[in-house]
């Protein structure tokens, strides 16, 4: 299993329908992070045959061209990478690269290769690993032929673990500016919109330079971790349109007041490249486009169908209640109930129903104020029991929140599950969920209360999964 701590989590103290619900919830992630695994994903999306390569519905002759290289970078890239060298290897075309992972991921072993460069480095602040090997990235870049295929493999983090700071902005401003957005409260595409004009890799620069070096073909493989499956927000786009300004990044500085605090070198670069149309990232029809291909091959809605349908094998009526969940955790949490109420009660008493599940994805957002230890999803399950203590609860449930790629925020928990006995043991022991909150220390919270969810880095990276599963009325 993923989930690594689930004998705190089945303890003796649950009722009967309590176990149920929580066997119900954890096996339902489990199944989501199964259906999103990176190898998985590859291998659907990808075949070789007589040495034609198949990518969804298209088709390239690998008899055409001389060299195959990978770069990319993410937390699903190093699965990528390896269940694509699976496949390379049946053809006779040579293949190389090199890839930026997080520190601290763990690989097996066994299937290390020697011919793609597996290169550390830190999430979700950039260091100077990050750079090295995304300056190694752009040589390759600059080595090609037009005879290559370059592979560009991206997930979640990518942003982050490719960093290739603008002329005249050092790592270090980079640094600097990276932890002022995380801790502002913007959303990853607020967040991405500033990071592309930053930056020489992403924002289209990557096909630009690829563009004016060889106009090798340039195939991206994109895992999505972004509401709406955006592809010039995921990783900040590198090989795609970018459909935002410099302008919008002035402004997005401004918005949350940290215009002001931001590095001088920053500032001179983006108050600059407003005045000069020609530094302004590649848009659509831009010709570096013309020899690149996007291909999203996985989202976290591959795991919200595998969860309906595992659902509805378990006798569940299933809704989605959401596709698009965005905003701040603190605020969403303190909504939820409200939502997850009037969804209930139609479903219970007018259709009788008694097993109802429910369905949310996303990405929420937390503004720092405190120095605890949490993140996003913690955060809004804690504001949700902040609610939930004061209102009558007539029915069992349980909500699972989690971020996929098994760690979130500056903890080492994936989520959180609560449900009636949480909310019980919350009241019974007079943990006061407000005091946690203050302090963003919502990890410290769960910790007490034995209901964090913990996996490790999993190695797949998608949007945030919020379940909700709803069961017959208690004494009923």
């Amino acid at each position: 299993m993923y989930i690594k701590n689930t004998s705190q989590l089945f303890i003796e103290q649950l009722n009967e329908d309590q176990l149920y619900l929580r066997q119900i919830g954890i096996n339902s992630i489990e199944v989501a992070l199964k259906s999103v695994q990176p190898k998985e994903l590859i291998q659907k999306a990808i075949k070789i045959f007589n040495n034609k390569l198949s990518i969804m519905n298209d088709e390239y002759n690998l008899n055409d061209f001389d060299k195959v290289y990978i770069i990319g970078g993410g937390k699903a890239t190093a699965d990528m990478a390896f269940s694509l060298e699976n496949i390379l290897v049946d053809s006779n075309i040579n293949y190389e690269g090199i890839i930026n992972i997080p520190e601290g991921l763990n690989i097996d072993q066994s299937i290390l290769s020697r011919k793609i460069k597996i290169n550390y480095a830190s999430h979700p602040i950039p260091n100077l690993n990050g750079l090295i090997g995304t300056k190694q990235m752009m040589e390759i870049i600059e080595n090609t032929s037009q005879k290559d295929i370059i592979f560009c493999l991206i997930s979640g983090g990518g942003s982050t673990l490719l960093p290739l700071p603008k002329k005249g902005i050092t790592l270090k401003d980079l640094q600097e500016i990276n932890s002022l957005l995380l801790a502002s409260g913007a959303s990853i595409h607020e967040i991405n919109t500033i990071r592309k004009h930053l930056s020489d890799f992403k924002g289209g620069n990557l096909a630009k330079k690829l563009y004016y070096s060889s106009g090798a073909t340039l195939i991206s493989l994109i895992i999505s971790d972004v509401v709406g499956d955006k592809l010039d927000s995921i990783a900040s786009g590198p090989s795609v349109p970018d459909l935002t300004k410099y302008k919008d990044a002035i402004d997005i500085l401004k918005k949350y007041k940290i215009y002001n605090k931001v590095p001088d070198s920053v500032l001179k670069h983006l108050e600059y490249a407003v005045l000069n149309v020609e530094l302004e990232t590649p848009k659509p029809n831009d010709a570096c486009f013309n020899n690149v291909h996007n291909y999203l091959i996985g989202s976290v809605i591959f795991a919200a169908e595998e969860i309906n349908s595992y659902l509805r094998e378990q006798s569940f009526t299933v809704e989605y209640f959401s596709k698009e969940i965005t905003g701040e955790a603190n605020e969403f949490g303190s909504l939820l109930f409200n939502i997850m109420s009037k969804k209930i009660n139609v479903k219970l008493e007018n259709e009788k129903i008694s097993k109802i599940a429910l369905i949310g994805t996303g990405e929420l957002t937390v503004t720092i104020k405190g120095d605890g230890v949490g993140g996003r999803n913690q955060e809004m399950l804690l504001s949700f029991l902040e609610n939930i203590k004061s209102q009558d609860v007539y029915y069992n449930f349980l909500i699972v929140a989690v971020n996929l790629d098994g760690i979130e925020g500056n903890s080492k928990a994936m989520g959180a599950l609560v449900d009636n006995f949480v909310v019980n043991q919350m009241i019974e022991r007079n943990i006061n969920p407000k005091k946690y909150l203050k302090s963003n220390d919502s990890n410290s919270f769960f910790k007490i209360l034995q209901s964090e969810l913990i996996t490790g880095q999993t190695g797949c990276n998608v949007n945030d999964l919020i379940l909700i599963l709803i069961c017959k009325k208690i004494n009923s």
